[in-house]
């Protein structure tokens, strides 16, 4: 006779105190990440209640204020949030649950990554987002917190964007790992989240948001880490330069020599003229 296979999922998730859309036990999800190519990922759709998220969206700082910081370069055009502190109290709330220990412990099951532990100070996490023109070329995520010391292990993407269209660009890519084919793309859409895996040969990047639509690629990004042992810490790793978009080089040489202020003028110039 065949023994049918443990389903834990009501029990990880009866701990939890937000509801989560599954569509599959956690155990499947377990064996999906584990094989999933060309690293270990999942993707979500409808994953949290819409409601959480339209509020979360309700508290979104404008790209005016000084909540942001702002990355401008020739492979990273973002803009973050400057601290945990600056959160609303929704996104408080919301954070709050994804740091608990029901949450990681859920995280646990499904990656098999044991123990992972918080970001509460949401380092290079929170809110994201990719203006028109913005992307993030091909690159392996920094592997350490640098407030903890801590072992970066899991990213997840929450997408913010309604009624998200192809032509937008923004798509996020998954690439081999040697940075040199791209072997996955998922449409940031409203409500799906994506986890995968940290890993010097996890390449990743977001295609450019296409400029002149008047439109912002919105995601909550987190972090989740380990107590590492025999690492050494790096900042992003891109991939080969063969590889990467670059710009006109008068605006890269702009770029590279005059002052924040003058380049960001010249660039709102060029851009309504």
């Amino acid at each position: 006779m065949k023994i049918a296979k443990e389903d834990r999922t009501t029990e990880v998730l009866s701990f939890l105190r937000m509801q989560l859309n599954l569509t599959r036990r956690v155990e499947e999800l377990l064996e999906i990440y584990k094989t999933a190519k060309p690293y270990p990922h999942l993707v979500f759709d409808d994953f949290f209640p819409a409601a959480t998220l339209d509020a979360l969206l309700d508290e979104l700082p404008p790209l005016t204020s000084e909540k942001w910081v702002h990355e401008r370069h020739d492979r990273l055009v973002k803009s973050n949030l400057r601290s945990a502190v600056d959160l609303g109290s929704n996104a408080f709330q919301f954070a709050s649950v994804l740091h608990s220990a029901a949450f990681l412990y859920f995280l646990s099951e499904i990656t098999g990554i044991r123990p992972l532990l918080p970001d509460p100070f949401l380092s290079g996490a929170g809110y994201a987002i990719v203006p028109e023109g913005g992307k993030f070329d091909v690159h392996a995520d920094r592997n350490i917190d640098q407030h903890s010391g801590l072992q970066r292990r899991l990213a997840m993407l929450i997408y913010l964007n309604k009624d998200w269209k192809t032509e937008y660009g923004g798509q996020l890519e998954l690439w081999d790992q040697t940075g040199t084919r791209c072997e996955r793309v998922i449409e940031p859409i409203f409500n799906r989240v994506v986890m995968f895996e940290i890993g010097d040969k996890n390449f990743h990047a977001v295609c450019p948001v296409t400029d002149g639509l008047g439109v912002l690629r919105r995601s909550f990004q987190i972090y989740f880490h380990s107590v590492g042992t025999n690492f050494i810490g790096h900042n992003s790793i891109y991939a080969p330069p063969v590889y990467q978009t670059k710009g006109p080089l008068g605006r890269r040489i702009a770029r590279d020599t005059l002052p924040p202020f003058i380049m960001r003028t010249l660039t709102k110039v060029l851009k309504h003229s």
